[in-house]
């Protein structure tokens, strides 16, 4: 019978306590939403190395960063349950003798109010918002911590208590305590630290004084008395039991980093975009070297400041793995008067001069040149485009790569005149350069800055360069990763234009050391002078650097190389000296060769050529040919007179004269260097000596000209030609009729009568000739 009776009780027991464990496990087999998804966070932004660039406050102003409980300091969690609930892991979110203790205390004795809530119902009261001074709301905490223990861990409760807890104003939760008090993680804060977060909760208003940053008494009291409850529990050394007596600071939320403010609000504009609340974003940003940029960037606007210089952008860009190492939105973020909030980095701008090097990568690419291709910086037509060089002037012949040096105009329009699939915009456009209008908006204006990009767009472009013609997207974000694009130039066209920017010469007084590292360089100035541009490459970096103003005041100072190329140096300098550059190593392309060529044409050098250099080539892709500027001719020694081809040289010397066109032999004297005539070889007709055949420079091939016959101005095309230096007369046809003839050098107008296609020819008195098509559209 007693047996029978024991059994049953032990039966009855393993009932009640299945029963239990039901009540108590059941729940958690199903899963219950997290405990942070009612929050609202804050967002962390570390530079590369972890260092806090700022923490930005959540949607409800609330500085809040949840922190997962095994990234929380050991010694924060022991000393948060000694304080608040030293019987955390026995109880199911109460405890019934707390809170018997707690009422008698403060109902019975009249002593001071004590709530004897757990460290559950605690969360429970701040999850909720409950007023728990009534009975009502008291039971419903409870209540509610009871089910809060059903349904999760204690682990997970514990965590959600640290992150919920309040700091102190507007601070919630140990990750954001620790930060802003801190600046620290809670994983690495010392025993000082973590126990005085521990008693902050209870005591959120006696923190610091506000003059001084230093605790208060009586935040320092009860720091203490916990360390002394905490000393019992735990061993501590007497030396670090020593560092309770020392006053100390608290970090105030004045006093937080605000560092890379233009670069933080792009990236938080680009997560807005994309619909993301991230809570931690790691940046590519280094703050040495950012703080090194914006200390330039304000020097540099302070010394020029005489000249109405007020602002200043700059990026910088690791070519390696395209992060943005440093960016610069505006010399002074706080200051009104310059508009300082703006993001010039991000800004659209017309970049002047910076991208010609692309045009000549893309016509090295196009076998239209190579660096010694000689190119006419003349007086210049492109239909009714007529650009001018930022000195107003004409240079005469040059090589392509002293046109690109020296930043001529009139060559960059050309080139970029003759290139095809693709053109300069259509180069642009893959390039991914955003918000663009159509390519006939632009015309060839916009071989000159007629489009806008921001200087992080030209970092891409400068980068692209860098890596042998390849596009890849810049990175901002260390987890973000590196995307390969599309090839856009050919690695021996990128190589080569890279190497005739770096003949540039330094401007006089900004670099007196030699480098070590060749620095690629290209200024550019806006029309208006409303910019100012240097770019470059340095080591593996692209730099960008932009002044200006964000009203778009003109200012005859903005000019690249005279106030945006001295701070481009001032910063290479500066990042040489911080010893973080690194030598790229750019190799030639073994597919590229270096030939001989005439100075005077840029084609393959002849014996008669006096001048001669190496440049590059590309073989079966560079244009080249044989000299034809030096030629021999036979003078008769007696009648002083020019010879014919087969006529007897005994009695005659041979004379090496240079035939130029007619074009640059007028610039020639322009300039006060006229050129030797050539002797007159007219009687030689029957007989032709070699020559060059005229080039038509207007109208363009293939071009579509409109004729508004309501502008007197747009009634005509314009004709010209250069003409060999043996030329005299130019005669131009329309298909097959004669509209007139005119000098070498001279233009000729023809106003068109009806719409279609025609066919031009211009036939020099020596019966060379060139021709082109053209369309013609007569609007009404």
């Amino acid at each position: 019978m007693r047996i029978a009776r024991f059994k049953a009780l032990l039966e009855n027991i393993a009932v009640i306590v299945a029963i239990a464990v039901a009540i108590v496990y059941v729940p958690r087999l199903f899963p219950s939403p997290p405990l942070k998804d009612d929050l609202l966070f804050s967002t962390v932004y570390y530079d590369r190395n972890g260092a806090l660039l700022r923490l930005s406050l959540a949607k409800d102003e609330r500085f809040r960063v949840w922190t997962a409980l095994d990234q929380i300091d050991e010694n924060l969690i022991e000393a948060t349950l000694l304080r608040e609930d030293r019987y955390f892991y026995y109880h199911l979110g109460f405890n019934p003798f707390s809170l018997i203790r707690g009422g008698w205390i403060t109902y019975v004795s009249q002593g001071s109010r004590q709530g004897g809530s757990t460290l559950t119902m605690q969360l429970v009261r701040m999850r909720h918002k409950l007023d728990t001074r009534s009975i009502g709301g008291k039971l419903e905490q409870i209540a509610r911590a009871f089910w809060l223990e059903l349904n999760y861990s204690k682990k997970e409760i514990l965590e959600a208590y640290l992150n919920y807890a309040p700091y102190g104003r507007n601070i919630e939760g140990v990750g954001a305590a620790s930060l802003i008090y801190f600046d620290k993680p809670p994983k690495k804060l010392a025993l000082t630290e973590a126990l005085t977060l521990a008693v902050l909760p209870q005591s959120p208003t006696i923190r610091i004084d506000k003059n001084t940053s230093f605790v208060g008494e009586k935040l320092f009291t009860a720091r203490n008395e916990l360390f002394n409850n905490y000393r019992k529990k735990f061993n501590i050394d007497d030396e670090e039991a020593a560092l309770f007596a020392l006053p100390f600071k608290l970090r105030q939320i004045e006093n937080l980093p605000f560092r890379a403010p233009h670069f933080i609000e792009f990236l938080a504009q680009e997560d807005y975009v994309a619909g993301r609340s991230p809570e931690v974003v790691h940046t590519t940003i280094d703050l040495n070297i950012q703080t090194l940029l914006e200390t330039h960037i304000k020097n540099h606007i302070r010394q020029n400041a005489y000249r109405g210089v007020d602002n200043a952008a700059a990026v910088l860009v690791d070519t390696a793995d395209m992060r943005v190492v440093a960016a610069v939105g505006s010399a002074d973020y706080f200051s009104a008067a310059i508009g300082g909030q703006n993001n010039g980095f991000a800004a659209k701008r017309s970049p002047g001069s910076a991208l010609k090097p692309f045009i000549y990568a893309l016509a090295i690419d196009q076998g239209l040149i190579h660096p010694q291709t000689v190119l006419k910086d003349v007086p210049s037509a492109f239909g009714v485009y007529e650009p001018e060089n930022f000195d107003g002037g004409f240079m005469g012949p040059l090589s392509a790569q002293q046109a690109l040096v020296k930043s001529r105009n009139i060559p960059a329009v050309y080139l970029s005149s003759k290139l095809t699939s693709p053109n300069f915009y259509e180069f642009l456009k893959r390039a991914k350069i955003s918000k663009m209008a159509s390519e006939q908006h632009y015309g060839l204006a916009l071989t000159l800055g007629g489009g806008e990009v921001t200087p992080l767009e030209v970092a891409k472009l400068y980068a692209l360069l860098a890596n042998g013609g390849v596009l890849s997207e810049t990175r901002s974000r260390m987890d973000q990763p590196l995307e390969i694009g599309e090839r856009l130039l050919s690695r021996e066209a990128s190589f080569i234009v890279l190497d005739m920017l770096s003949s540039a010469p330094r401007i006089d007084g900004i670099v007196a050391e030699s480098d070590a590292l060749p620095i690629y360089w290209k200024t550019g100035t806006s029309r208006g002078f409303r910019d100012a541009w240097c770019v470059g490459l340095i080591g593996q970096y692209a730099l960008v650097v932009w002044l200006g103003s964000f009203d778009n005041k003109p200012n005859p100072a903005l000019v690249g190389a005279v106030s945006a190329a001295p701070l481009f140096f001032t910063i290479s300098r500066s990042l040489k000296s911080t010893r973080s550059l690194r030598d790229p190593n750019r190799v030639a392309p073994s597919t590229i060769k270096r030939v001989e060529i005439c100075l005077s044409s840029g084609d393959l050098a002849t014996i008669w050529c006096k001048r001669r250099a190496k440049t590059w080539f590309i073989p079966g892709v560079s244009p080249i040919k044989v000299d034809t500027v030096y030629r021999p001719v036979w003078i008769d020694k007696t009648t002083k007179q020019p010879l014919c081809a087969g006529e007897d040289t005994a009695n005659a010397q041979m004379k090496i004269y240079e035939f130029y066109s007619s074009d640059i032999l007028a610039l020639f004297r322009r300039a006060g260097l006229p050129k030797r005539e050539p002797p007159d070889t007219s009687r030689c007709r029957n007989r032709l000596i070699a020559g060059v055949a005229p080039s038509i420079s207007s109208p363009l091939a293939n071009a579509n000209y409109a004729i508004r016959l309501s502008k007197p101005d747009e009634r005509s095309v314009i004709f010209s030609a250069t003409s060999d230096a043996d030329a005299h007369y130019l005669y131009w046809f329309i298909d097959d009729e004669f509209i007139g003839v005119a000098k070498k050098g001279e233009l000729l107008s023809w106003e068109p009568k009806k719409n279609g296609r025609f066919t031009v020819r211009a036939i020099d008195d020596r019966g060379r000739f060139d021709s082109r098509e053209l369309k013609v559209s007569i609007i009404e």
